[in-house]
């Protein structure tokens, strides 16, 4: 039987040490000058545009991370707090200004499904890969349509994602559109590269 093709970005579901996710999130800034629509699943970063930043300085500032090589990811967006203007509202438009609930923890192992752009082998697992945008997400589910770009494995450290194995789920097989377990791997709250620290933004 074939796999559904249902993306939904990344989906926290388990720690590396083996407990399941706690829930835990950081509160994230979106400013109203930041112009693309954000979905529930979607990898974020630390944005490093002036105007974005919060004004507060008491919460992190983020964008929608940039998906290949060298591009960090923060962590996912979960949730977001309900707008005054529309508290029903389950992703958050360009150009809106709200908070959203990210997951920051490194340790955090996420599902996501693959873009079905290759053949999927046993291979795969422990080889590293990046994301890839080819689906927007859904203004009716709120939902990320982000995906893990099955042509880009390969045993490279600046690669965002670590492929840890196809998720044990009912009807999930080893084949195009699976569902994998991964890791982040390039992510901006653990070293980064061998430099020995967290790679920090400049406002600009």
């Amino acid at each position: 039987m074939a796999n559904i093709d249902a993306p939904f970005g990344l989906r926290p579901v388990r720690h590396l040490n083996g407990a399941p996710w706690n829930g835990q999130t950081e509160r994230c800034y979106i400013a109203a000058t930041y112009a693309a629509a954000l979905f529930v699943g979607d990898a974020v970063a630390l944005t490093a545009a002036t105007a974005d930043q919060d004004t507060t300085g008491k919460h992190l500032s983020v964008k929608k991370a940039t998906a290949g090589d060298g591009y960090p990811i923060l962590g996912v967006i979960t949730s977001f707090e309900p707008l005054a203007s529309n508290t029903k509202l389950n992703y958050n438009p360009a150009s809106t200004e709200r908070y959203a609930n990210v997951c920051i923890d490194p340790t955090v192992i996420y599902h996501v499904q693959d873009d079905a752009s290759a053949v999927p082998t046993k291979l795969l697992c422990g080889e590293n890969a990046n994301l890839v945008f080819t689906h927007a997400g859904s203004t009716a589910t709120g939902i990320s349509g982000m995906e893990l770009d099955l042509t880009t494995p390969a045993n490279n450290p600046s690669f965002q994602l670590l492929i840890l194995k196809v998720a044990n789920l009912p009807s999930n097989t080893l084949a195009v559109n699976a569902i994998w377990e991964v890791l982040i791997c390039h992510h901006q709250l653990t070293a980064v590269n061998g430099e020995g620290g967290m790679l920090g933004v400049v406002a600009s």
